[in-house]
């Protein structure tokens, strides 16, 4: 089987994905980074020369012109690498002082672009973009005051660059850590694939190892076991099915074929009506066999299942009771019944009246005469139990599952009529009820009880 490549694995792929959704929400990172930077520095820009551009006024205003041209003076020699540049004109335009160009003198605000003349100071740009504010003062001169862009737009840069290096080299790692999991994802996997070629070539027996990659994985995995565990107990309820089947059903045939033999090696119009019976009541018994081998096959296999409503188990159980106490009477049985009236369940009645007559008739058939069996219903909480009881010889505490097994008897029933699927059948039925089934000492004798969820009080 060909290994797939980690490029083409699930883990790749959404390594992949990861990766170009990082990769768009740096985009809209870095724009709307770079729109609030933007926004943040020109404001600060704005503000900061519209304050100096009041206190120039103000100090023009009060001290005169001549202190005005001192301050500005001073002012370009103390502002570090020029972040704020002046101008101040007369009213005719002519230079007063400042390190602005004469042509930048207009009122009001204006960008200016301006030669760099320190290249070395600026990256190497060519030019220069100022935001620049021009004020007129009282006797018609003007004063501009302009704020340098240039860290704003080297930041700017710097954002940028270093985002985009960061939204690569994230983008390179999740391609890396993508392929290096689909690598270790693919080999979990194909231990998996092993296991499944094992079972698919007739190692039945073989079970799916955790993958290990998370929770998910390995709750999958232990479903699939579940999941195989249940075909395995299946196929080998066929199989034991297939030879209990053909065991116990060699005597009848044996037994008929030889009837048939018999009836054919009489002299013709000897065949008397009682060697017809014996036949047709061998074959009924044969026939009987496979309906309830097909009765509890179809259980096992859900059917039914859509037919369980809310049921009166109150009144199904009485009517139960009264249709055995005749018959308990005749076997020389006492039949009781404690059944408190009003309580309901979930159940399919036709199944469920089937179990309990399995039960009753098993309790009737095999316990002496002179024996008491109990027919009963007991509310527990939330559910309720179904109670068949007897004080006769009980079954032993061993072979209480194996007798819920297909064609499985007792060493004292193997010459009592029968076939051992009664308690084969109520497994059945209580399986698709979702009940527990229990087989307990009686003490003396065997107390059945099959615990039906979700039942209440009618």
């Amino acid at each position: 089987m060909r290994r797939p490549s980690p490029l083409r694995s699930g883990a790749f792929r959404f390594a992949l994905m990861v990766a170009g959704v990082f990769a768009v929400g740096t985009t809209a990172l870095l724009f709307t980074a770079d729109r609030a930077v933007n926004r943040y520095a020109s404001e600060v820009a704005r503000d900061s020369v519209a304050a100096e551009t009041a206190v120039l006024r103000d100090e023009d205003s009060a001290s005169g012109r001549t202190q005005t041209l001192q301050s500005v003076t001073r002012r370009e020699n103390a502002v570090r690498e020029h972040q704020l540049r002046y101008l101040l004109v007369d009213g005719r335009g002519r230079y007063l002082a400042g390190s602005l160009p004469a042509s930048a003198a207009h009122v009001g605000w204006r960008d200016v672009m301006l030669p760099n003349n320190d290249a070395g100071d600026d990256d190497g740009a060519g030019t220069m973009s100022l935001m620049a504010l021009g004020t007129r003062l009282e006797d018609g001169a003007i004063l501009v005051v302009a704020s340098d862009r240039s860290d704003l737009t080297e930041l700017r840069q710097g954002l940028g660059l270093s985002t985009a290096a960061f939204g690569v080299a994230i983008t390179m790692l999740a391609l890396v850590g993508g392929y290096v999991v689909g690598t270790v994802f693919l080999r979990r996997l194909e231990r998996v694939n092993r296991s499944v070629e094992r079972i698919m070539q007739g190692s039945l027996t073989e079970r799916l190892p955790a993958i290990g990659m998370s929770p998910e994985f390995d709750h999958l995995s232990i479903n699939l076991n579940l999941m195989l565990d249940r075909m395995g107990a299946l196929m080998e309820g066929m199989r034991q099915v297939s030879t209990d089947i053909a065991h116990d059903l060699r005597t009848p045939l044996t037994r008929l074929r030889q009837r048939l033999e018999a009836m054919k090696d009489s002299a013709p119009g000897a065949v008397s009506e009682e060697q017809v019976d014996a036949a047709l009541a061998q074959t009924d018994e044969i026939l009987t066999v496979f309906r309830a081998l097909l009765r509890i096959s179809a259980l096992e296999a859900g059917a039914g299942r859509q037919r369980i409503a809310e049921v009166d188990l109150s009144a199904l159980m009485t009517g139960l009771f009264e249709a055995f106490r005749p018959v308990a009477e005749d076997a020389l049985h006492v039949l009781t019944a404690h059944i408190p009236p009003g309580v309901a369940g979930r159940c399919d009645p036709e199944m469920l009246t089937q179990a309990v007559t399995n039960l009753t008739e098993n309790a009737i058939f095999h316990t002496p005469p002179g024996s008491t069996i109990v027919l009963a219903l007991e509310r527990r909480q939330d559910v309720v139990a179904i109670i068949v009881a007897d004080n006769g010889p009980g079954i032993p505490e061993n072979k209480h599952q194996d007798v819920l097994k297909r064609f499985y008897r007792l060493d004292g029933s193997r010459g009592m009529p029968g076939a051992g699927l009664g308690l084969a059948l109520v497994s059945a039925v209580a399986a698709i009820h979702g009940a527990d089934l229990r087989l307990m000492d009686n003490h003396p004798g065997l107390r059945v009880e099959m615990i039906l969820p979700n039942a209440k009080v009618a």
